[in-house]
């Protein structure tokens, strides 16, 4: 007999012996299995089903994950005491199947908690309220009611609630036609609408809000079917013990207000957005980005900088304009003084090249050597820009009235109300450097925001003007909404 195989059956006996004494010490238990809260808890990762989005999961500028729905689940795993693994569905329709099979503990991925979805699947507490929008290109006649989707190219995803309200619609307008896709997204949709290639998609109200920043020449027609709550989805049968922990959860994030801040950071900075100037944006990325990226590109490399945030600045300064000009001297894509210029060793200001290199240097010597070490990112960087653009004398009165207000001087978030102190003759007196029009620094910070996290967006998903694909006409801009 094989040394092996005899061992087994020396050892087989003893184990099975100690099983069953086991299971007879805790037999008062019921020995029963553990439940799917203990096994998150246990293996230490909370695993989410969602998809790739922009409202959902997403890789960010630093490669790190990010999204509305990753960030509430990453905050959710927290509470529980465990990491978060992410499974990404390819397709919609994919999402449900892929929790019933145990791929992972939850949906997390703008599920909306429809009657008929009720009655097959576990939702937990909503979140958030939507309304299923129509969306159509600008400069086209703006839809108002059902009956004007009739013999118009529709196209929705396939299984979404947005094909149910479309079931819906057809019972009263038996001629109402649309297509569905099963293997593409919410983006893919929006530029089909972009670029003429449909007339019509539905999407929720949140989706829009963020994608108009994306996709400037989508338009909001109107509201189809009652408002609909946003929840996420938990295994069915009877162990329910993830969703009362997660109904702890949102309790505590909607009591503490980190809910609010977490959809406000999302969703709110949209509504801000300027669309007009978001349309200039898109058009000067094919016009102008498509030319200065490869300087981007090898300058970021060289000085270990991102270059869509590099970009972002050149556009906030220029509009990547290397010829432009200020009334006060300032000149160059990056905008540099003279005097800055001379510091930097830049002897021609409005050559690209020189330009983006020293603007380059200038930013990261602000954020590596100005900036206090223990300040961490991303405040890190959105202080040093204000001081790109304000001064870093400024950013530190700024920083000053901060602490005095009882602010935190080291948040950006803090730091932003003070530096709107700067044009208050009450205020800007009692600072080292005077008046500054530190609202300015504001507006500049935000906007470098916006467009970096628009070509962070572009980029990772492969937008079709950032790919290099020049589009020979772009759309007119629209008088009206």
């Amino acid at each position: 007999m094989h040394r092996d195989t005899l061992f087994d059956n020396l050892v087989a006996p003893a184990r099975i012996a100690a099983g069953l004494l086991l299971c007879a010490a805790v037999l008062s238990q019921g020995c029963q299995q553990p439940s799917q809260l203990e096994r998150v808890q246990r293996s230490g990762e909370l695993t989410i089903i969602t998809r790739n989005g922009a409202t959902a999961y997403y890789t960010g500028a630093d490669g790190e994950p990010t999204g509305f729905e990753y960030d509430l689940a990453a905050q959710f795993a927290a509470f529980l005491g465990v990491d978060i693994t992410v499974k990404a569905a390819e397709r919609f329709p994919d999402l449900f199947p892929m929790l019933e099979n145990g791929a992972g503990d939850l949906i997390a991925a703008n599920i909306s908690r429809t009657a008929e979805r009720r009655r097959f699947l576990r939702f937990g507490p909503h979140y958030e309220t939507v309304t299923a929008e129509v969306v159509y290109r600008r400069g086209e006649p703006r839809p108002v009611r059902t009956e004007d989707l009739v013999g118009n190219r529709i196209r929705v995803i396939a299984g979404s609630s947005y094909e149910s309200l479309l079931q819906a619609a057809k019972l009263e307008y038996p001629d109402l036609q649309w297509q569905t896709i099963s293997d593409g997204s919410i983006e893919d949709l929006l530029e089909a609408i972009d670029n003429g290639e449909i007339d019509y998609t539905l999407v929720d109200s949140t989706v829009l809000r963020i994608s108009q920043r994306y996709f400037p020449g989508i338009r909001r027609g109107f509201s189809v079917g009652q408002p609909q709550a946003l929840a996420w989805v938990f295994p069915s049968g009877d162990d329910d013990s993830l969703l009362q922990k997660a109904r702890e959860f949102f309790a505590l994030v909607s009591q503490d207000g980190r809910l609010a801040a977490l959809k406000s950071a999302y969703f709110d900075s949209s509504d801000e957005y300027d669309h007009a100037g978001m349309f200039t944006f898109m058009q000067q990325v094919q016009n102008r980005l498509l030319d200065l990226r490869p300087l981007f590109e090898q300058t970021a490399a060289a000085h270990r900088m991102d270059w869509r945030l590099l970009a972002a600045v050149g556009y906030q300064e220029s509009h990547w304009d290397p010829l432009a000009t200020s009334p006060t001297g300032v000149r160059g894509l990056m905008m540099l003084t003279l005097r800055t210029a001379e510091q930097l060793g830049v002897s021609d200001r409005l050559d690209p090249e020189q330009s983006i290199d020293g603007g380059t240097r200038y930013l990261k010597d602000l954020i590596d050597n100005r900036i206090p070490k223990r300040i961490q990112q991303p405040d890190r960087l959105w202080l040093a820009l204000a001081a790109y653009n304000i001064g870093f004398g400024h950013l530190e009165d700024a920083r000053v009235l901060t602490e005095r207000r009882g602010g935190n001087p080291d948040r950006w978030e803090d730091v932003s109300q003070g530096l709107l102190l700067l044009s208050k003759e009450n205020w800007y007196t009692q600072t080292r450097y005077g008046y500054a029009r530190g609202y300015e620094a504001v507006r500049y910070v935000n906007n470098i925001q916006s467009y970096y996290d628009t070509l962070v967006w572009m980029d990772t998903h492969s937008h079709p003007l950032l790919a290099g694909h020049r589009i020979t006409e772009a759309p007119t801009p629209a008088l009206n909404p």
